[in-house]
């Protein structure tokens, strides 16, 4: 639609590009309880990037600076932030609404594995009931006091990212890639949709980037040395940071203690973020 279309037009056309839309017409209410500074979402355009971990390690990296952090997984297909912190259970609700579980750091955490009967059940849902979801997660549930509420989406762009952008005040994303060549096209795709939505690129994770050899320390690029820092620069994406592949990160997720351990990878990149 061209930038002719009116305003109310537009609130019914159903093109996402189109400039006369307004972002903030579609923003729902978050709960009366709860009070948050900043909301970062964090995607990525393809799948098996490592996106919830990269969450996971921003909210650790926030929390280890005195923030108080939340996170709402956004990616109800395939929810693995509880896992990773060893959450587990079913969240309880009081006349205010859904209380969040939290980590042993004080992590705030909300996601469709916390409110299923059995966490393995699969989710079976629709695109629309599944985004309907994830807007509840954000009107319903009591949040408290936030500096950084981090919102893990599933892959891609589509119901879920655009439900989040239309009906929270995103104040930015993270974009999550791999080093592989098909990847910049990928993470161009989802930085296409954020601009589109008027909604900044605060910062580009490469994830996966190398392997450093135990014995003598050199890195080895197992899918190529990757354009991450590139595509970067290219678009003016103010924060970059390459992480590698760590043997430790998977057991520490596995046993649910993400925040044992001890990121010397991010520093920069959570300062430029802040």
């Amino acid at each position: 639609m061209s930038e002719s279309c009116s305003e109310s037009s537009c609130s019914t056309c159903g093109v996402e590009g189109c400039s006369s839309r307004k972002a903030e017409d579609f923003r729902a209410p978050a709960n009366a309880k709860s009070h948050i500074k900043h909301v970062i979402g964090i995607v990525s355009g393809k799948g098996g990037v490592g996106k919830s971990l990269v969450t996971s390690e921003i909210a650790v990296l926030l929390r280890k600076k005195g923030y108080k952090v939340g996170i709402l997984d956004a990616d109800i297909t395939g929810p693995s932030i509880p896992k990773v912190f060893g959450v587990h259970g079913q969240a309880m609700g009081t006349e205010d609404g859904i209380i969040p579980f939290e980590s042993k750091t004080g992590i705030k955490i909300m996601s469709v594995n916390l409110i299923l009967d059995n966490e393995e059940s699969p989710v079976i849902w629709r695109g629309p009931v599944i985004a309907g979801v994830v807007k509840q997660f954000w009107t319903e549930v009591v949040w408290g006091e936030l500096d950084y509420l981090l919102v893990d989406m599933p892959p891609g762009t589509g119901d879920v990212p655009l439900t989040v952008f239309q009906s929270l005040p995103v104040n930015g994303i993270v974009v999550v890639t791999s080093p592989q060549e098909l990847v910049g096209m990928i993470v161009k795709k989802a930085y296409n949709m954020a601009q589109m939505m008027n909604i900044p690129v605060l910062g580009l994770v490469q994830n996966m980037s190398y392997v450093s050899c135990p014995d003598c320390g050199k890195k080895i690029f197992i899918y190529g040395e990757g354009h991450g820092e590139e595509t970067a620069k290219e678009l003016n994406i103010p924060a970059y940071a390459a992480l590698p592949i760590i043997p430790e990160i998977a057991s520490l997720c596995d046993a649910g203690a993400i925040e044992d351990f001890d990121n010397t990878y991010m520093g920069d990149f959570i300062e430029k973020l802040q």
